[in-house]
């Protein structure tokens, strides 16, 4: 089976987009790959984090990926600094990564702005450290979203590169697994926006350790307009939050847009939101559930994460430690 390397900030609780954009597909990739989930705590400090909240955050995120169907036995779950190969390798590639590559980045552009200047070398290199990430391992699958695939693309660069400097075949390709109908998830207070576990308003998202009641009020509450369902997806053009309640509908139900609309055509918003608030529930609610039964025990979370390090350390100690040798590390 061909090996993935997944990968997830543990910063923020995350969303309903998270979930059906990653999540879900990572628990769907478990039956036929060999999966290396890492929450990235390591990327989550190129911006600054409170220490102690990113200790909990960790484990609940674990506690998430558990309760949603990652099976940590047959698995690897871990967080990243808890493998030193992968600050290891970094380095290495950082200096194998040229500056017009990185200038090159346009999520790095997006999130400092004009204020470029007064962010950190991390979150300036933090491409090479997601090189590394996933060829310390010699991963050869990638499940990313569309925001990530010029990553994975210098990824492949950053290797390509240190084979042909050192005349080595040493690290492989790598393949973006992109989600061929991934829902883009929106803002529940703009439907312009994207769904974001970073967003001020917690009233703007679906959360997967919301309970029932929390999820009914937060639909309650989502931004709408005075129309009518359409008969067809056409008629949802240019009604954005429409459009995002009834694309969370379909993806939650493995339904198309249009068969949703041919159940509810004509419906006002009232009698929608509680026919979605059912569909969210029975996917999010037993999530949520499972997840604070397991928060319960905090000592067994990290128990779980350890054991996944040491496993994760087992394949990519001799990976890494062969590249130190090739780039003459004195070993």
């Amino acid at each position: 089976m061909q090996r993935i390397f997944s990968g997830i900030q543990p910063s923020g609780i995350p969303q309903l987009g998270n979930y059906l954009g990653a999540i879900r597909n990572w628990v769907n990739l478990q039956a036929d790959h060999e999966c290396v989930f890492c929450l990235v705590d390591m990327h989550a400090i190129t911006v600054w984090q409170d220490p102690e909240k990113l200790r909990t955050q960790t484990l609940t995120q674990a506690a998430i990926l558990l309760a949603a169907g990652i099976d940590a036995e047959k698995h690897i779950l871990f967080n990243q600094s808890a493998v030193s190969a992968h600050a290891r390798l970094a380095w290495i590639f950082n200096c194998v990564t040229r500056l017009g590559w990185l200038n090159r980045m346009t999520q790095f552009k997006d999130k400092a702005g004009k204020d470029r200047e007064n962010h950190s070398a991390g979150l300036y290199v933090y491409p090479s450290l997601m090189a590394a990430d996933i060829l310390a391992y010699k991963a050869t699958r990638v499940p990313v979203g569309e925001d990530q695939k010029q990553h994975l693309e210098l990824a492949n660069d950053i290797a390509q590169k240190f084979n042909h400097d050192y005349g080595v075949e040493f690290f492989p390709a790598v393949e973006a697994l992109i989600p061929p109908a991934a829902a883009r998830v929106m803002s529940l207070r703009d439907g312009t926006k994207k769904m974001s576990k970073s967003d001020p308003s917690a009233q703007s998202r679906i959360e997967l350790t919301d309970d029932a009641d929390t999820i009914a009020l937060k639909i309650r509450r989502a931004k709408t307009d005075t129309g009518v369902l359409p008969a067809d997806a056409a008629g949802l053009a240019d009604r954005p939050e429409a459009r995002n309640l009834v694309t969370i509908y379909a993806a939650l139900a493995d339904l198309s847009v249009d068969a949703v609309l041919a159940r509810h055509e004509g419906e006002g918003f009232g009698p929608f939101k509680q026919a979605l608030t059912d569909v969210v529930v029975s996917a999010i609610a037993p999530i949520a559930q499972e997840t604070t039964r397991l928060m319960q025990d905090e000592a067994h979370l990290a128990s779980v994460l350890r054991s996944g390090a040491q496993r994760a350390q087992a394949i990519a100690e001799p990976i890494v430690s062969e590249a130190e040798k090739i780039v003459g590390f004195l070993k």
